[in-house]
């Protein structure tokens, strides 16, 4: 079991966060009084949360994660829609790939058209 600073300072989040998670339902620390316990379950989900985090997922997309592993604890139903989710993922980021890749040649096509007015400016023709 780890307290409420324990877990703070090893996922580096605040303890406000925590609490916040708390209130969302994704995290159920136990309490001895006003003392909040997280147990190896709650790590793991504290994991789930740092790990989907740093891919784009949002809250409720983790919740959803989260429950959907506590109703099956076959992991089943958690990696399908973990799949759908990491799809849905994929397919903004190749939007937005996409969208760079036009603003770069757009980029690169202003800077040419720019850098051929410098030339006829300056008087330089070659």
């Amino acid at each position: 079991m780890k307290s409420i600073q324990q877990m703070s300072k090893h996922y580096r989040v605040t303890a406000r966060t925590l609490r916040y998670y708390e209130e969302l339902g994704i995290l159920t620390p136990n309490r001895q009084g006003n003392t909040r316990l997280y147990s190896q379950r709650e790590e793991a989900k504290m994991k789930l949360i740092v790990r989907g985090k740093q891919f784009g997922f949002t809250l409720d997309e983790i919740k959803e994660m989260v429950h959907l592993f506590n109703a099956d604890r076959t992991g089943i139903k958690q990696l399908e829609r973990t799949i759908q989710f990491g799809d849905e993922k994929i397919a903004l980021i190749d939007k937005q790939i996409a969208e760079l890749m036009n603003i770069r040649t757009e980029l690169e096509q202003m800077k040419h058209d720019f850098q051929k007015k410098l030339q006829v400016l300056k008087g330089d023709s070659s």
